[in-house]
């Protein structure tokens, strides 16, 4: 069984009918439907992981549209071949435009599409794996749709597999049975394509190309070829948790070993240094405030100078938080304040906490008593500031570190005896 197309694309359908998975968008009566029905584009991004179909279905609108069709990956691509495609589509009238990882796309590329989508020149796709909202600028995402992606369910991919057999040129012509599944949903990890690709190996790899596909047999042939199989980023999602969880588990060693496997996987050095500026607040927070300074001053740096050597910096900043103090009290704190939100509901604002920016707000009290800190010895003066319903009520516990403990000091002198500290 020899191709040099991959299974994945040999199946890749090419209308809503064969598609399988996004039922919310491509059934009968959805939004995707009804806009191949009615022959009527608009700009859309897909967001969704990986492998589900962002661009398949972008090559169905594109040809069920009969528009002139045009895809470039963020990843090589700049605004020198945005402007190409732009030039192109002028002299045709119109046509759509993909763009792979979308989130790659600095502001500058960006802004680059804005006018030929305003204008209706371009037809924009845009596929990320990245929430659009803050990986797009906010004038490209407003004249855009944005569509949410599902992970496929096991009863997709399993009708993947399936369909593959029953209707791929070479496959169908061979005698192959699923035994067992797991092994093949497992390593897929919900990605149609390394599933199809994956199914592709085992098959090559079967005496004959024939006969049943196990468990045991898939893990094996996986364990022999699995550079064939997924050489960029496998687990993308299983490694960067085992990152994260490194960091918070205060191991340097662990956090720089799964770093490299995502730096060695291609991948968006922006995702693991947003992922790194949330844990410095939500692991470390106030046991170490220099540490969402670095995160902060990380995620800035790795925009402006990209692979390879941004890979020091993040290096530096892994290794800096694994072996940082941690404290995940302003987390629980903030936690605890929305829930005492919603079960209090709006409590009224104390009368000498209240703004009076007019002459009527004065005479009606308005801010009346308030004490201004700074007048007083200390820079602190004791008054109430929640709401009387909640008065005393302790929602921050300072962690058992170093530098908060020197703040539990200092707000016990403050309060005495009010919140327990």
């Amino acid at each position: 069984m020899i191709s040099h197309i991959p299974l994945a694309e040999r199946m890749r359908p090419k209308s809503l009918e064969t598609f399988i998975g996004q039922k919310h968008l491509v059934a009968e009566g959805k939004v995707l439907a009804q806009m191949i029905g009615q022959r009527k584009s608009h700009s859309i991004i897909f967001w969704g992981p990986p492998g589900v179909g962002k661009t398949t279905l972008a090559q169905i609108i594109a040809q069920s549209l009969d528009l002139p069709f045009y895809t470039l990956s963020a990843i090589d691509s700049g605004v020198k071949e945005v402007r190409a495609v732009i030039e192109n589509a002028r002299k045709s009238g119109k046509a759509l435009l993909f763009i792979d990882e979308l989130h790659r796309f600095n502001k500058a590329q960006q802004d680059s599409l804005l006018g030929a989508v305003e204008q209706g020149i371009l037809t924009l796709i845009g596929a990320t794996t990245e929430n659009p909202s803050f990986e797009v600028i906010s004038a490209l995402l407003s004249r855009c749709q944005v569509y949410t992606l599902n992970a496929l369910s096991e009863e997709e991919l399993k009708a993947l597999v399936l369909q593959a057999l029953t209707n791929d040129t070479l496959l169908k012509n061979l005698e192959i049975t699923v035994l067992e599944w797991e092994a093949l949903l497992q390593l897929s990890s919900g990605d149609a394509r390394k599933l199809l690709n994956l199914l592709e190996i085992v098959v090559s790899a079967l005496p004959g190309n024939n006969g049943s596909i196990t468990n045991a047999i898939v893990q094996d042939i996986v364990q022999q070829k699995m550079a064939l199989y997924d050489k960029n980023g496998e687990q993308h999602y299983d490694i960067i948790s085992a990152f994260i969880k490194s960091i918070r588990g205060s191991d340097p060693n662990a956090a720089v070993y799964w770093l490299a496997r995502m730096i060695e996987g291609g991948e968006d050095p922006k995702f693991i240094a947003r992922r790194m500026l949330i844990l410095a607040s939500e692991d470390i927070g106030n046991a170490n405030p220099n540490a969402l300074l670095l995160a902060t001053s990380t995620f800035q740096a790795v925009e402006m100078i990209g692979y390879p050597e941004c890979r020091i910096i993040l290096s530096q900043t892994a290794i800096y938080l694994a072996s940082s103090a941690k404290s995940n009290a302003s987390y629980l704190a903030i936690g605890k304040a929305q829930s005492l939100v919603r079960q209090t509901g709006d409590l009224p604002v104390p009368m000498h906490l209240r703004n009076a920016p007019t002459k009527m707000m004065k005479n009606m009290g308005y801010g009346a008593s308030y004490q201004y800190a700074h007048d007083f010895k200390g820079n602190f003066v004791v008054q109430e500031f929640l709401p009387d319903k909640i008065s005393q009520t302790k929602i921050y516990e300072p962690g058992q570190n170093t530098s908060e403990e020197r703040l539990r000091v200092y707000l016990r002198q403050c309060w005495k005896e009010k919140y327990g500290y």
